[in-house]
């Protein structure tokens, strides 16, 4: 059932006061209730449609300026606004970097309500663009058209033009990213800014090829087509890798497409595909095919190689990666005599980043196949110190582990968003090492574990890290020392 027309309401000459949560930004409507706003920038002043309404809040989209903020500036990618990959676009670097250090500071004071050293400044990237090493895109048989497509064909159907494709084209395909919020709505994107090429030049032959040969694309609604989704990943050595999902089994097809992106692009080291006809188009439990190369391509760092395969877990901005990284192990402060555990290790990355200041690492991880690639990295790099365990964290991670495996110097925690299990962070409590580098993607949930440590332990340095520009995510590094 649609909501009433009665619950839009238009809000003029709002001034927009601050940047919000999953970067939309704030501002306060006449009644006093806070105004959620997509796509404008602090210091905008702009008339407000609200599409949603509720006890505390509403959420609008601007529908005229009055005066731009001194913050904006004009987006480079087509999309924006459509997409919603890159929300804060349009707004200056250096104002993306603050309103990022203000979230951490914010989240960490209101929800852990802790005392806090003095901020280290938020080291941005030095790409802006072009940083990702993994992205992601679906195929769709309906492709999402934009407001101003949809204007156009109006304006076409006034003219009585009977054919509006003449305006968009002979086709509905769309290879892209997902309408946000929409599951089954894929925009087709031209020119991505966020992976070097070749990744748009890949993308777009796919798209051309597949189209002009009636390969058919996924329909999400229906669950039908051949071509579900596509994954580049690429890497600082220079090495690509491509995975195509394909929903149905046509081998002809599937070889023929494979073929071309390879004969199209030599320089790929890794070309993969999976056949997925489940509901959901997750790979993790999935058999991935090699087609043509190895199934993996290398990442590089200090001279360490870490494989990375088609279900690792690798940072995305591999250039912030090794920025991440280097505070993490200064933070540890490492002199060769220490035991240092890795908990949440991935495929021990941080762990054999740090290995040479170490007297020995434990890594643990519940991924078996992260561990796996663990220690095959390991054995590449010709590390010895290390050893990795794989497991549920809150029931590994206890007593008997610790006496087998010995007391822990150091702590480096670097869970998932949702943070650390309780369970963890009583063991943690138990132990008691000297100090914790806590890793963080999500500063909320940070907050609230460093809450449950402060009592045992002071927060003595805190620095956020910018792994993903034109986004408002950003991670933090906390530095914990025994009372």
């Amino acid at each position: 059932m649609s909501r009433k027309k009665t619950d839009r309401i238009i809000f003029e000459h709002v001034a927009v006061l601050d940047a919000g949560a999953k970067g939309v930004s704030v501002a306060k409507a006449p009644d006093g209730k806070v105004i959620f706003i997509p796509n404008v920038v602090p210091g905008d002043v702009v008339d407000v449609q609200t599409f949603k309404k509720r006890k505390a809040y509403y959420e609008g989209k601007a529908i005229n300026f009055h005066s731009f903020s001194e913050n904006r500036i004009e987006p480079v990618c087509q999309h924006f606004g459509a997409c919603g990959g890159c929300k804060w676009q349009n707004m200056k670097y250096e104002q993306q970097l603050t309103y990022k250090n203000n979230e951490v500071f914010n989240n960490l004071k209101r929800i852990g309500k802790i005392e806090l050293p003095d901020f280290e400044p938020i080291l941005g990237s030095e790409k802006q663009f072009f940083y990702r090493n993994k992205m992601e895109f679906g195929f769709s048989d309906t492709r999402w058209m934009t407001n101003e497509e949809m204007d156009k064909r109006r304006a076409a159907e006034l003219d009585s033009v009977n054919n509006a494709d003449i305006h968009f084209g002979a086709t509905q395909n769309a290879l892209g990213f997902h309408i946000p919020k929409m599951w089954d709505k894929i925009l087709d994107i031209e020119k991505c800014h966020l992976q070097e090429d070749p990744s748009n030049a890949i993308r777009n032959s796919i798209k051309e090829f597949a189209t002009e040969n009636g390969m058919t694309f996924f329909n999400a609604r229906n669950h039908g087509g051949l071509l579900r989704t596509l994954m580049i990943r690429t890497a600082s050595t220079g090495e690509i890798m491509v995975l195509i999902q394909f929903f149905e089994d046509n081998k002809a097809q599937r070889e023929l497409l494979l073929d071309f992106v390879f004969e199209q692009f030599p320089q790929i080291t890794s070309l993969q595909y999976v056949i997925n006809s489940k509901a959901n188009d997750t790979l993790y439990d999935q058999d991935i095919k090699l087609y043509k190369g190895r199934d993996y391509i290398l990442e590089e760092m200090e001279g360490l190689k870490f494989s990375i395969n088609a279900k690792s877990f690798y940072q995305t901005n591999s250039d912030q990666a090794y920025e991440l990284y280097k505070i993490t192990r200064e933070y540890a402060g490492l002199t060769g005599n220490e035991v240092v555990y890795d908990l949440y290790t991935g495929t021990g990355t941080i762990a054999q980043f740090v290995s040479k200041q170490a007297k020995k690492v434990i890594g643990v991880e519940a991924v078996p196949e992260a561990i796996a690639d663990a220690k095959e990295n390991a054995k590449r790099n010709e590390i010895t110190n290390c050893e990795f365990f794989v497991g549920d964290m809150k029931n590994v991670f206890n007593e008997a582990f610790i006496a087998q495996h010995g007391q822990p110097d150091v702590i480096i925690t670097d869970p998932p968003r949702d943070g650390m299990h309780k369970d963890v962070v009583e063991q943690i409590l138990k132990i008691a090492p000297k100090k914790v580098v806590y890793v963080s993607c999500n500063s909320a949930t940070q907050a609230r574990d460093l809450a449950l440590m402060d009592e045992k332990y002071k927060v003595t340095r805190v620095r956020p890290v910018d792994m993903f520009p034109q986004t408002h995510h950003v991670e933090n590094v906390v530095l914990l020392e025994l009372r």
